[in-house]
């Protein structure tokens, strides 16, 4: 039985629900640049993906004739941030934070996310007593998060973690820093696209208790 001291959540699709800002904001970009929008979840599910730049590039951006991170950037998380308000925790989330905090296990957020934008978030959603550490980015272009997670690593060598995340890029840094991964499909990547590489796909964080309770290692 496997017992794990440390939870690693990602924020953006895992505990944030804010696909459809994502898609929203990125949309505004594509019809000012006449590129064809993106109609629904499933479809930027399909086309989502790290590296950022290359998820641009697979919707017809032109970085030859501007910059993603002097000008393609900045204005997503322009259109982004001024929707962001209305997000909502993804549903699950609430009760898994909780579940983790019952069982005693400390609790981290590593995102690509700006760091000062991230905490304002958390803040916001009224879920930062949860976390014992939260890592973000020192800037707005959320190439990875490989480097924050080892130091994470760095100061936790002995930790037993887990991490949750909606990306292959979470499964590709659980790898990275010796962690397990559990990725759940209602965020920003399709399910096809997380079952490549082995790791438990669930459908939602509302099976995460269930997965737990029956599960071959245990949440301790």
């Amino acid at each position: 039985m496997k017992k794990y001291t440390d939870i690693l959540w990602d924020f953006n699709g895992t505990l944030l629900d804010d696909v459809q800002i994502g898609i929203d904001s990125v949309n505004v970009l594509l019809e000012k640049r006449g590129l064809k929008t993106l109609e629904s979840k499933e479809e930027y599910r399909r086309v989502f993906g790290f590296p950022i730049k290359e998820y641009y590039r697979r919707l017809g951006f032109d970085f030859e004739k501007e910059s993603y991170e002097d000008t393609i950037a900045p204005l997503w998380v322009a259109e982004y941030q001024r929707r962001n308000p209305s997000a909502e925790l993804c549903p699950g989330a609430a009760e898994a934070l909780e579940l983790f905090k019952s069982l005693g296990m400390r609790q981290t957020v590593i995102s690509m996310s700006e760091l000062v934008m991230l905490k304002g978030q958390i803040e916001a959603l009224g879920i930062k007593e949860y976390f014992d550490a939260i890592y973000g980015l020192d800037n707005i272009n959320a190439h990875s998060k490989l480097e924050i997670a080892k130091s994470w690593r760095a100061k936790n060598p002995n930790a037993v973690a887990l991490m949750l995340g909606d990306t292959e890029h979470d499964f590709a840094v659980a790898q990275a820093i010796g962690a397990d991964c559990i990725l759940v499909a209602a965020g920003h990547e399709d399910e096809e696209s997380l079952s490549k590489h082995g790791a438990l796909v669930l459908r939602d964080l509302t099976e995460i208790k269930k997965y737990q309770k029956n599960s071959s290692f245990q949440i301790l």
